[in-house]
């Protein structure tokens, strides 16, 4: 599809990236009622999922992924969720594996390929709670797994009728060399401490595969997917792991109407995150590139993003 021209406009202090980006992240506040489910995973591990629902009885469902170290209470999936419900459809918040605030069960966890467990929340939310009309939208590492989902799969289930990706790192090397900058010291080193710290908890009941050396020897995130993240999950290295689970590889067999919002002042993503040619040549891809924004920093007006807005826009008009 040809490329979607951004309306996007933020207030003036809200033009700058970095600025964008640390108050989406540390200062906005969703106030939401959410009702948590733990399912079990085939594995025998299990997902916390976090569900709010419109005020009538609703078939229609958006499943929301959050981003790396993110969690279902924070405001870029709250958002999302409470302006979905008040449009009549329900909302499952998901919480990666150890990420609902209780350490998962398995040495493995979560990574930006792992599809197979969202793949278990969209047959949970056909099977099991019986709705007909399932959207996805997810955010940073969300948006990778939701658009890999999408375009690995021969056949995506009938009941997934759109998706939604934003501030999406399709070239997760691309992404990890832009997030190894100095420009993106301080979210680097914050993600490190908060992925050190939960494998320190991890280390405890998994100490025949991972040592406490190991943790030690951990100085960025290049080297948490070294000693952990492939180690883990199946890779050979990081680098393999960025190469197999980057997204990019799969746009072009998308069938799902998919809408990619990423802002060209995103300081995570490289160039090869903005698939201007992949858009153009699959009719079910819808790329936009607001100037602004920086990395799910797209603040509006009345607490209610402008991706929050798109994405409603797309699922209801498109």
């Amino acid at each position: 599809m040809p490329i979607i021209e951004s309306t996007y406009k933020p207030p003036f202090f809200f033009k700058k990236g970095f600025v964008s980006t640390v108050y989406s992240g540390l200062v906005r506040r969703v106030s939401l009622k959410q009702v948590r489910e733990r399912i079990t995973l085939n594995d025998g591990d299990f997902l916390d999922l976090d569900w709010s629902f419109s005020k009538e009885k609703s078939k229609k469902l958006i499943v929301l992924l959050h981003g790396l170290e993110g969690h279902a209470q924070r405001p870029y999936v709250t958002g999302s969720a409470k302006l979905f419900n008040k449009n009549g459809i329900d909302a499952v918040c998901v919480n990666f594996r150890g990420c609902s605030g209780t350490d998962n069960l398995k040495f493995r966890s979560y990574h930006s390929g792992a599809t197979e467990d969202l793949e278990s929340v969209i047959h949970h939310a056909v099977f099991n709670r019986n709705y007909d009309e399932i959207y996805l939208k997810g955010i940073s590492l969300g948006a990778n797994i939701i658009l890999k989902y999408l375009g690995e799969r021969a056949v995506v289930p009938e009941e997934v009728k759109k998706a939604i990706a934003i501030s999406a790192p399709c070239y997760l090397y691309g992404s990890a060399k832009e997030l190894h900058t100095f420009k993106n010291v301080l979210f680097h080193n914050r993600f490190k401490r908060h992925l050190v710290n939960r494998l320190k908890v991890k280390q405890k009941n998994f100490a025949k595969e991972l040592s406490v050396e190991d943790i030690a020897s951990i100085k960025t995130l290049y080297d948490f997917d070294n000693v952990y993240t492939a180690k883990a999950h199946g890779f050979k290295d990081a680098l393999d792991y960025y190469e197999q689970c980057s997204s990019l590889q799969f746009l072009s067999n998308i069938k799902t109407p998919t809408l990619i919002i990423n802002a060209l002042n995103d300081s995570f993503l490289s160039p090869e995150c903005y698939p201007v040619k992949e858009a153009k040549q699959n009719p079910n891809l819808f790329l936009e590139m607001p100037k602004f924004g920086g990395h799910v920093g797209f603040v509006s007006k009345n607490n209610v993003y402008y991706n929050e807005h798109k994405a409603l826009e797309f699922v209801l008009d498109y």
